[in-house]
Parts: C-alpha cells; sequence; structure tokens
C-alpha cells in the first residue's frame, strides 16, 4: 500500500523538532551538529533570530497578493541583487527548478526576438542537476534524472565537465548558451577552475551565444564571494539562484542583463507566487547580511580552518578519505569506502552530512557557523571515520 507522503525519497529515520544556528534537535532531545544546512538552504543557521523577526513582522501584516501589483519587498530586493551583481534585472521564483526553466526559456527569447529563431540548443555538462522539471532533467540527461520520464525534452547538448574543447566543436548555427554550474553540487563538489569560466565567457563572446551560470547551491556567499564566479572576474549574462537566498524560505531568483533578458515582455512569463512579500522580506534580510564584506571576509576565514581540520581528518583516515574538495563553506570529502556508510556512522556520531556523485560527502553548513562548530565537526567526523573502520576491521 502506497504511504500517505508520495515515496520519492529515501528517508533517514531521524525526527527534527527544533533548530538553533548550526544545530538540530530531534524527538528524543538528542543534539546534531548540521553539516548540510537542508543543502545549502539555511545559509545563516536555523531559526536566526534576525530572520525570524522580519518573517514575523511581515507575517503580520500582508503575505501574498500577486504579481499584479506593486510589492516594494520585491522591489528592494530587486534593487539590492542589481546594485551588488552584473544584473540589470531580476525575476523572482520560488525555486532553483523554476529558476532553471526561466533561464532557458529567457535564452531561447531572446535569439528568437533577434530573428534567429533556430538558435535553441543549450550545452550543458555531465555530473550537472538542474532541477527535476522536464527541462531541468533533459539539461542534465543522465539516466537515473530521465529515466522513465519520455520522451525527453530537445534541445540539449551535453558534454563532458571542462570539455571546452568539446564546447567549441558543439557551437552550431543551433546554439543559444551554455549551462554550466561553477561548482557542481550534486555531481561531487566538482571545481570549475577560474581559468577555464575565463575561457568559457570568452568561446561564447566569440560564438556570440549567451554565458547562463547555475548557481543555485554555489552562491550567496557559500564560495566567500556573494557569487561564485567573481572569483574568476566574469560576468555571465543570466544566472539561476536560489537556496541560500531565502536563508530557509522558498525563494529563487533569475538575475540577467538587459540584452540577455530582452525578449522577456509582459506575458512572456509569470508566477503565482513568485516574489511574494513573505518571501522578498526574508531575502532582503538575508542580502543584507551576506552582502556585507566583514562576513564574507569571515566565510573566507572559516572555511580555511574548516578546510584545514578536513585535510587533518584525511590524513589521520587513509582508508576511509581520499581527498578534500570544493571552495569556501561548499566542501567536500571524496570517500574511500561508500560515502552513504559515512553518512549513517555520522548519523550516530550526531553530525549530518550530504551524499553526492563520485563518492562524496558534502560539508554545506550555515556561513555563520562558529569556529567551535569546527572544532566539533572534526570530532565527530573523526568518531564517524573511527566506527567505519572498526566496522572493515571486524567484517
Amino acid at each position: 500500500m502506497i504511504p500517505s507522503v508520495l515515496p520519492t525519497y529515501s528517508r533517514a529515520p531521524l525526527h527534527f523538532v527544533k533548530g538553533e544556528g548550526s544545530w538540530l534537535v530531534d524527538t528524543d532531545g538528542r543534539r546534531y551538529l548540521d553539516l548540510g544546512s537542508g543543502i545549502a538552504v539555511n545559509a545563516l543557521g536555523h531559526a536566526n533570530p534576525k530572520l525570524v523577526e522580519v518573517l514575523t513582522t511581515q507575517a503580520q501584516n500582508l503575505w501574498h497578493v500577486s504579481n499584479l501589483y506593486e510589492i516594494p519587498q520585491q522591489q528592494a530586493l530587486a534593487d539590492t541583487l542589481v546594485d551588488n551583481t552584473f544584473a540589470d534585472t531580476v525575476f523572482f521564483t520560488n525555486s532553483g527548478t523554476e529558476s532553471c526553466e526561466l533561464a532557458i526559456k529567457m535564452a531561447r527569447k531572446y535569439f528568437a526576438d533577434a530573428g534567429q529563431p533556430d538558435r535553441v540548443e543549450i550545452i550543458t555538462f555531465d555530473g550537472s542537476f538542474h532541477g527535476r522539471s522536464s527541462a531541468g532533467i533533459a539539461a542534465a540527461g543522465t539516466p537515473k534524472m530521465v529515466g522513465g520520464f519520455g520522451p525527453t525534452l530537445p534541445g540539449f547538448v551535453h558534454l563532458a565537465f571542462g570539455d571546452l574543447d568539446g564546447v567549441t566543436n558543439a557551437i552550431t548555427e543551433h546554439t543559444a548558451a551554455v549551462l554550466i554550474e561553477p561548482i557542481q553540487g550534486e555531481g561531487g563538489i566538482r571545481v570549475l577552475p577560474d581559468a577555464e569560466l575565463k575561457l568559457l565567457r570568452e568561446i561564447c563572446d566569440e560564438a556570440g551565444i549567451l554565458l547562463i551560470l547555475d548557481e543555485v547551491q554555489c552562491g550567496v556567499g557559500r564560495t566567500g564571494k556573494l557569487f561564485a564566479h567573481e572569483w574568476a572576474g566574469i560576468t555571465p549574462d543570466i544566472m539561476m539562484v536560489a537556496k541560500g537566498i531565502g536563508g530557509g524560505f522558498p525563494l529563487g531568483a533569475v538575475l540577467a542583463t538587459e540584452k540577455a533578458a530582452s525578449g522577456m515582455t509582459a506575458g512572456t512569463h509569470g508566477s503565482t507566487y513568485g516574489g511574494n512579500p513573505l518571501g522578498c522580506a526574508v531575502g532582503n534580510a538575508v542580502m543584507e547580511e551576506v552582502s556585507k564584506p566583514e562576513f564574507l571576509a569571515e566565510v573566507n576565514r572559516k572555511s580555511s580552518l574548516l578546510r584545514q581540520k578536513l585535510e587533518g581528518l584525511v590524513a589521520a583516515h587513509p582508508d576511509i578519505f581520499d581527498e578534500v574538495r570544493g571552495s569556501g563553506l561548499m566542501l567536500g570529502l571524496k570517500c574511500v569506502v561508500p560515502n552513504i556508510d559515512m553518512v549513517q556512522a555520522g548519523y550516530d556520531a550526531s553530525v549530518i552530512t550530504i551524499p553526492a556523485a563520485e563518492n562524496v560527502i558534502r560539508l554545506l553548513p550555515a556561513l555563520n557557523l562558529t569556529d567551535e562548530d569546527i572544532a566539533e565537526a572534526f570530532n565527530r567526523l573523526d568518531a564517524a571515520a573511527n566506527q567505519v573502520e572498526t566496522t572493515i576491521k571486524a567484517a
């Protein structure tokens, strides 16, 4: 008999009832160090007092009016994003998946309006994750994502991650854009080097096509810059954002240049909930915090400290871990043992990590975690590794 909740998740038997900063509390009062942050969502930790205050105040006034009317909170957040990024304009969504849908539509509409309606193809890369809509799974193109959901939406060309020669060769008179994550999250914390991202920008410029960046997981301060592409000194034409921008409230956005967004006129796209007063009030509070230079400087300091601890962990457990990957507070431990064994052992050690491809466990902690949290992360991951080692020896 099918359960009342559609069984599309393989859930851990954990029941959390409270969150405090980098910590989760279950029904028995047991405290877990959360190094997953709801998959990079709770950028300022659980129950952040500032976000709670903003959300409560807004909830007492106005929740939803739809986009038929002006929304001051939405305008304020759009202005902040435009002032702090490459973008000239912003459309608000509820999720990264919705952001992907618009980014693809926007790129195709741009060329249709430019008199090149056959330019519809988007070049994407293996290991990518762009959500679970028909367009999102078609963009990823992996059998795991598309199996059983055919026919797959056409118009995507799939290349090996980082194959820039392949990009050049794949560009034709039908190519509209390249879509890439500067750091793949689900794909195993794979970082595209800054030099390659710069080259990709040059390739797109030379071919007259658009560059779309998916910063749903790696954006909003996670790498120590407001957005990851800033490290490479380039800008995209279109960028997908979600997860951390709402600090736990469902919120996403598509940022674009005036040129790239020129085809998106009244009636070409919409959202009932996107950019509602509640979500944008929280988003404004998140952006006010994470855009501060001193906040980003602390992210960089803490990421260096955490990475140092993780390198020590790898050295101490060579039969468990192979290497540390990632940038800023988007880090991964490539495992020698099955990564799910480490995730499960982490539950026993009261520490939360997230599995990913390439046998990696992801560490995506709150951006404002403390030095004490980092020390405790090492202790608990070390205990989990010791447990796996003991199990291996006993087998």
